[in-house]
């Protein structure tokens, strides 16, 4: 094969493989899109609206938790309180479920208004649940419950995953009992102290 040749078969395999790799990327933007248009009380909710500039406080949970939610949405609910109305309006904190066949997006969002008027709770289908978790990084699996009225329970790890407007994590605050900690990062992502308010 002539040097020609060769070249013309090189840029023609990097061509073939810049397109790939491009049509690989619009692929994953277009799930992590799907993903992201959940519902909250029978209405489009868009995880991913770039129109809100507001960072959004994101915790994976389900409405049937027995411990771990319930106090971690009393936490988030304890640092919205205690923050000045300007700093609260810069943030949107949501609950989304792990538990979306039990979980409507009706159900899940009076769940979340329970803890704080704030907090949009949200549902969608299991692949699109399964997306958002995988992204993120969000563990959990189902435990049958011999016996139990519940049927199973949903374990899952407990973080307050902090999202820009197009998705990506900014921060994330693990399970904790100390509202503080997660005021310290609505300031740091919002950039507002409310010692200087």
């Amino acid at each position: 094969m002539s040097k020609k040749a060769w070249l013309v078969a090189i840029i023609a395999v990097c061509f073939g493989l810049g397109a790939r790799a491009l049509f690989d990327h619009y692929q994953t933007s277009q799930k992590q899109a799907q993903a992201g248009a959940l519902q909250s009380q029978g209405q489009p909710f868009n995880l991913y609206n770039t129109d809100d500039p507001r960072p959004r406080i994101v915790y994976f949970g389900y409405t049937h938790c027995p411990d771990v939610c319930p106090t971690s949405l009393a936490v988030l609910s304890a640092a919205l309180k205690s923050l000045p109305e300007s700093t609260r309006n810069a943030v949107s904190p949501v609950f989304i479920t792990l538990d979306p066949k039990r979980d409507t997006s009706e159900k899940a969002a009076e769940y979340a208004h329970f803890f704080h008027p704030a907090i949009t709770g949200v549902s969608g289908s299991e692949a699109q649940i399964a997306q958002l978790a995988k992204r993120y990084g969000v563990l959990y699996r189902i435990t049958e419950l011999e016996g139990s009225a519940m049927d199973y329970a949903v374990d899952h790890s407990s973080f307050f995953y902090f999202l820009s407007p197009n998705g990506e994590l900014v921060e994330k605050v693990p399970h904790t009992l100390n509202p503080e900690m997660l005021i310290a990062a609505i300031e740091r992502v919002t950039g507002q102290n409310k010692e200087q308010q």
